[in-house]
């Protein structure tokens, strides 16, 4: 459909034919990004993978990304930092699971986990425990972030009033943000007095594995149209997205994951079995072991249909005009991807409200790869997200630990049918109300 809101301009997306036809035969001209006023502040996005127009700048931060975080050698070299990062969650689910009938909150510790693993994976250390004041600060600004981003902003859509911002949203947004990115920017710069301090307190670069800032510190450019090196801003900015989108979709995931699971039993039943009988009670699980674990793979899977991280991916923008099944698009467009519908539009889903991961067990069944545009919680195409291979690894790993290690039930006596499952709308898609459950280990 078209929709003009103002001066806006917004086709929105909501069938894998029309979705194909896009990423397929259009995907050129509309990868754009549509920023709204939202995002715009004084940080800019000069180093910013997501809101960064397509061009040779955008294709240098994406090959950048790809190729120091998510290639197969990367991945397989930081498999030993993924499983570190997912004991340390499993151990303080196990010291905070003794709080009674009132649980914990699970997303609480997903976000713990997501937030540690990047920060290894940029830093080379821990940057949390759960009683960390500055990583909830930093998950409360980040998710206030998403949450204002997310909201229809009236200065969008008449122009003369961006000035004003009658409704607050980018002074709300900026606040968030520039909190967020002080805490962020922390991080940064404890690392580089680091860097610069006594090496027998912290190693060099030579002495421990490379990391994403050395990457981004070292980084020179190759052609004219590359920067010769990252100013502290683009850097700053790098992290503070690389900790915002990492984690807020990470949380937002497994905390859904694990919602649907305890509102039906039997499927929590049937995917711990397949845990139990390939991994023993008292072992770890590995992710050598994801390939002998179709069902939870298929958990994982069934949970993006229905709960897309981001339900309209990240808005894409048309850089010229072009006409798509014969209907003409504008330049400056806004297109909107609605993912939520096409994962569940009952002309390709049976039953598509229902939790059944069962749908995903068959061999042809489509994958979140961007092949499949009845399935693309990830979106496809060039601007398909740099993550999924890193993705596709944490999530059933997160999932698969603690279904393995622990038996859940719900907090405060709520029956399982009882269960809250509104959703909370903003750029990505949270449980409006946080999940609460009761964690007992098992006893190997």
């Amino acid at each position: 459909m078209t929709l003009w809101l103002g001066s806006m301009c917004t086709v929105v997306i909501s069938s894998n034919e029309v979705a194909r036809e896009m990423f397929k035969n259009h995907d050129v001209v509309l990868a754009g990004r549509k920023i709204y006023e939202a995002m715009k502040g004084d940080i800019g996005n000069e180093g910013s993978l997501i809101t960064a127009q397509y061009g040779p700048h955008w294709r240098m931060l994406r090959r950048l990304c790809t190729a120091e975080f998510f290639v197969t050698s990367r991945l397989d070299a930081t498999v030993d930092v993924r499983a570190k990062c997912i004991d340390q969650m499993v151990k303080y689910i196990e010291a905070a699971g003794g709080s009674g009938a009132n649980g914990i909150d699970v997303g609480k510790f997903f976000f713990l986990l997501a937030f540690n693993l990047i920060g290894n994976l940029m830093f080379s250390k821990d940057l949390l425990d759960p009683s960390s004041e500055r990583g909830a600060k930093f998950f409360y600004h980040a998710g206030k972030v998403m949450e204002y981003a997310g909201k229809p902003n009236i200065a969008d859509f008449l122009p003369l009033l961006k000035w004003l911002d009658p409704q607050g949203i980018r002074r709300s947004t900026q606040y968030h943000v520039k909190r967020a990115f002080d805490i962020a920017g922390l991080y940064l710069k404890e690392r580089i007095i680091e860097s610069n301090g006594d090496e027998t307190d912290h190693p060099s670069p030579e002495k421990r594995r490379r990391d994403y800032l050395d990457v981004l510190l070292h980084y020179r450019g190759e052609s004219a149209e590359e920067p010769p090196e990252f100013s502290p801003t683009t850097i700053n900015i790098i992290v503070f997205e690389m900790f915002t989108a990492g984690t807020d979709t990470t949380t937002s995931t497994l905390e859904w994951a694990t919602a649907e699971l305890l509102r039906s039993p039997k499927t929590l039943e049937k995917v711990q079995a397949e845990l139990r009988s390939v991994i023993s009670l008292g072992t770890k699980l590995e992710e050598k072991h994801l390939d002998n674990l179709p069902y939870l793979k298929a958990v994982v899977k069934e949970t993006l249909r229905l709960h897309p991280p981001l339900p309209f991916l990240v808005p894409h923008m048309a850089m010229d005009s072009c006409k798509m099944l014969g209907y003409h698009i504008p330049k400056e467009t806004q297109i909107l991807v609605n993912v939520w519908a096409i994962g569940r539009d009952p002309k390709t889903w049976e039953n598509p409200l229902e939790f059944k991961p069962e749908r995903f067990l068959e061999p042809s069944t489509a994958d979140f790869k961007g092949h499949h545009f009845e399935f693309i919680p990830f979106g496809s195409g060039r601007r398909i997200c740099p993550a999924v291979p890193l993705a596709s690894r944490v999530l059933p790993m997160a999932l698969g630990s603690i279904l393995h290690l622990f038996d859940w039930s719900l907090a405060d006596g709520i029956k399982p049918e009882e269960l809250d499952m509104g959703e909370r709308m903003g750029i990505t898609l949270r449980k409006a109300v946080p999940l609460k459950a009761i964690p007992v280990p098992l006893q190997g």
